[in-house]
């Protein structure tokens, strides 16, 4: 199935239309970074295809290095548009392709984010799947080395902040499109915590976020295929939760 999409043809037809000036903001910066996502894993288990997609990819790279050359400010939205959550993604697929992305996500993480302490935002929003403090914290799990990011991670969000920001969240109605990215944060907060632990690890805290985590999978799991209003995209926050760092 994924040969029949993924064609040179149909790709073509995506970056003529993704290289347009008018398309310069086009799925800015959630789907440049689910694309990015999706051809690093393509390429990583020798997709026929990711080599296709190699131009499509190259190209929101650019416009990525781009946009954050203008961006002042980090948008810490727990939705679409939150910034952390794209350079995540671009991060890992830039690693061992392109050391100016690497380079330019990371200086624009230290100015946004290495200054903030004692995180106070107000979690969870009604229709987010993200979490902003945790998405940052991942961000910078990256971008720091493991002592100094342990020290910024404690000063962001002190232990106490556990308990008193990260329970799992209440989906009350799974059939309501927005209600039901509750269930995505659930998905994506075990992901982070997991992420940042590994990132700490050994650390005093790791245990307690792997705690965390658990009981966030645990409160969302089991929910990925209960409507379509969540089925069609929890699957890939799922896959986020559950993979194992080598």
């Amino acid at each position: 199935m994924s040969d029949q999409t993924f064609t040179f043809a149909n790709l073509e037809a995506e970056l003529a239309y993704a290289q347009r000036p008018a398309s310069r903001g086009f799925e800015r910066p959630y789907g440049w970074g689910w694309l990015l996502a999706l051809h690093h894993e393509a390429a990583q288990h020798g997709e026929p295809w990711a080599e296709r997609m190699e131009s499509l990819a190259r190209h929101f790279a650019v416009l990525l290095r781009e946009y954050l050359g203008i961006l002042t400010y980090p948008i810490t939205v727990g939705t679409h548009y939150n910034t952390g959550f794209a350079l995540v993604l671009a991060r890992e697929w830039a690693q061992d392709r392109d050391v100016r992305l690497v380079a330019e996500i990371d200086s624009w993480s230290e100015r946004a984010f290495a200054e903030r302490t004692d995180y106070q935002g107000w979690e969870p929003g009604g229709d987010e799947f993200l979490s902003p403090a945790l998405i940052a914290a991942l961000l910078m799990s990256q971008v720091m080395e493991g002592p100094r990011f342990a020290a910024w991670f404690d000063a962001f969000l002190p232990p106490d902040s556990m308990a008193r920001i990260f329970t799992p969240a209440t989906v009350s109605d799974r059939s309501d499109g927005k209600v039901a990215h509750l269930d995505g944060l659930n998905l994506s907060r075990a992901w982070c915590l997991k992420e940042i632990a590994s990132a700490l690890a050994p650390h005093h805290r790791e245990a307690e976020l792997l705690a965390v985590a658990e009981r966030h999978l645990s409160a969302a799991l089991a929910h990925v295929a209960d409507d379509y209003m969540g089925e069609h995209w929890l699957a890939s926050f799922a896959l986020l939760a559950l993979r194992e760092r080598p």
